[in-house]
Formats: C-alpha cells, sequence, structure tokens
C-alpha cells in the first residue's frame, strides 16, 4: 500500500490537490469543539496540554502521526516538514502550529522525542507529542488520521491534516508531499490567501523539470530533505561526488536496503548512522528503474559541478582577451 502512495507521487501537483479530504461541518462554518477530543498529551519538554484547548483551537495546525523507531515513512515524514517550517518561517510558532503526536507512546517518552525532534532540527511552534495510547488512537480516528496497522510496513500511513480551526477548514494530504505545494497550501489556502505567495514562475518551472527527469524528481521528492548535492551537510551528508567515492553496489543497498546494511554492520553504513545524529535512513522502496534513475542523477550533478569547476579554473588563468597567463610571467 505505501509502495503504491509513493508511485503515485510522480502524479503533478494538480492531480495531488485532488485529493484532499476536506471535513467540513454541514451547516455552520465551524467544527464543534466537541468533535475533538481533548486529551491531556506531553510535550517533548514535558509540559502537559490539552488537545483542543491548548493545541488546535483558535489556530491553524499541521498534525501527522509519528514514532520515533519508525524505519519507512516517519524520517522522511519528518524531514519534509522540517523543509516546510523552513519555507514559512517565523509564522510557524506565531500564527502556524505544527504537531507530530507518537502512535508509540510507551517507547516514546518526551526525553525521546526531545532528541528525535533535535535530530531533524524542529524549530519554535514544532511540539512533538506523547500520550495514553488508547486516547491517542480515538484522537487519530476523530481526526482520519488512523489506519490499519497492518496495512502498511511503518503501521500507519504518512498523512497530514492541514487545518483553519477558527474557519473549520480540514483538509488531508500527503506527508511526503512537495514542500512547496505543503507550504503555499498552509500558507495560503489555509489562511485565506492572505500569505506566502510564491512567484508563480518558481513552482511550475520545478513541476516541468521534475515531470522530464525522474531521478531529479525522486531526488528532489525522497532525498532533498536530508541531502544536498554541492551545498554542505544537512540531516545526512552532500551527495556530491558520491558516486566517485562509493562502490555502485554499496550505493544501490543503502538506498534500497539501509536498515539491512546497518543490521549487518556494515562499518560504512554504521560510521555514517553514528556520525549523523543516529538518524536512520528510511527504506525508499525504489524499484531497479527508479533506483538506476536515482544515482544516474547524482553522476550528472556531480559532472555538471566538475564541469563548472574547471571552467571556472580557465578563466581565472585567462588573461583580459582570454589568452592563457602564465602565472610566473
Amino acid at each position: 500500500m505505501r509502495k503504491n502512495l509513493l508511485r503515485a507521487s510522480g502524479a503533478v501537483l494538480s492531480a495531488v490537490a485532488l485529493a484532499v479530504l476536506f471535513l467540513r461541518p454541514a451547516s455552520a462554518g465551524r467544527l464543534p469543539a466537541d468533535h475533538f477530543p481533548n486529551i491531556e498529551l506531553t510535550t517533548q519538554d514535558g509540559k502537559k496540554v490539552r488537545f483542543y484547548d491548548d493545541l488546535i483551537k483558535d489556530k491553524i495546525v499541521a498534525i501527522n502521526l509519528i514514532y520515533t523507531s519508525c524505519e519507512y515513512s516517519c524520517p522522511l515524514e519528518t524531514a519534509r516538514l522540517a523543509q516546510v517550517q523552513k519555507m514559512l518561517g517565523d509564522r510557524v510558532g506565531k500564527d502556524i502550529f505544527f504537531y507530530s503526536i507518537s502512535i508509540d507512546p510507551e517507547n516514546d517518552t518526551p526525553e525521546t522525542l526531545k532528541a528525535y525532534a533535535a535530530k531533524y532540527h524542529a524549530g519554535p511552534g514544532w511540539l512533538f507529542l506523547t500520550g495514553k495510547k488508547d486516547e491517542i488512537d480515538l484522537l487519530s480516528k476523530r481526526l482520519g488520521l488512523y489506519s490499519d496497522p497492518a496495512a502498511s510496513l511503518d503501521g500507519h500511513m504518512p498523512h497530514l491534516l492541514l487545518g483553519n480551526e477558527p474557519l473549520g477548514e480540514w483538509m488531508r494530504n500527503s506527508a511526503l508531499d512537495n514542500p512547496r505545494f505543503l507550504a503555499q497550501t498552509i500558507g495560503d489556502f489555509l489562511d485565506n490567501y492572505r500569505n506566502l505567495r510564491p512567484s508563480p514562475q518558481t513552482a511550475p518551472a520545478e513541476a516541468a523539470k521534475l515531470s522530464f527527469d525522474q531521478g531529479q524528481y525522486l531526488f528532489g521528492r525522497q532525498c532533498a530533505p536530508c541531502h544536498t548535492i554541492g551545498h554542505g551537510d544537512k540531516i545526512g551528508p552532500d551527495l556530491l561526488g558520491i558516486t566517485n567515492v562509493r562502490n555502485r553496489d554499496w550505493l544501490v543497498r543503502m538506498i534500497r536496503q539501509p536498515e539491512q546494511l546497518l543490521a549487518e554492520n556494515d562499518p560504512l553504513a554504521a560510521s555514517l548512522f553514528k556520525q549523523y545524529k543516529q538518524v536512520k535512513m528510511p527504506n525508499l522502496r525504489l524499484n531497479d528503474e527508479e533506483t538506476n534513475a536515482l544515482i544516474g542523477f547524482l553522476v550528472s550533478q556531480s559532472s555538471a559541478h566538475d564541469k563548472q569547476a574547471s571552467a571556472a579554473d580557465e578563466t581565472k588563468t585567462a588573461g583580459p582577451a582570454g589568452e592563457h597567463v602564465h602565472p610566473h610571467e
């Protein structure tokens, strides 16, 4: 089921927009307060809060379900939301609030959640919450986020619930969606189009590129939350030149079976796991074609970077008319 979800991500953003689920009351524009269980939750800082009274009342919110030992969707979900938070800037914590609720509260203590949040550079306005298992299950069902634990490898689906509680507007979207689309949806749609109006030249240009290059699309969707190519380390390492320094067979396994490499105590995988704060690389469930496309994109980006660097070096050693200048002359 999760595999189908990831494959479906190849559709253009307009198709994604059609998949959202609106939850509106039959008459008034506002869902009644008793629709939301006002359960007690505990933040990563150990503070007790009430779900309705303290977290969503009169607020614009983004809510997802996670658990810290998850090896598939959760790491990517969290990294994706970190991107969205950065795009929204200082609005997060002022008029927009992020909530990640653990579905494994027995193991996800406030201390565990705090360490998890720090790994993904979660900023102010983003709470990681735990509580009683039965109450969280009830809440997830009321929010439309609950899924049969047996239906996916994660035990839940990577949904993101976006809501404007004062207006009674709610929509469920994929938590793995394009970060710009999610940021625009939160900032524009749920806030009555008052904020975050990106240039119309930006998103369409990106969508056009992604639709023609499978490797670029996969990198942007699956890898960019944690990695860059030539812009430094992020949650994970910079991947510039990775295909030159890593064996291809190892790269394929790291992309397709990262959890197995760690289980086998592969020295390189173990070293990276330790170096990058024990953040587990999720299994992206890519097939052979997708893996080859992704590696091909990494090769092309590194090659393009090398050519640009070489051209820049040539320019530095050329005279005003383009003649080569020897440093000792």
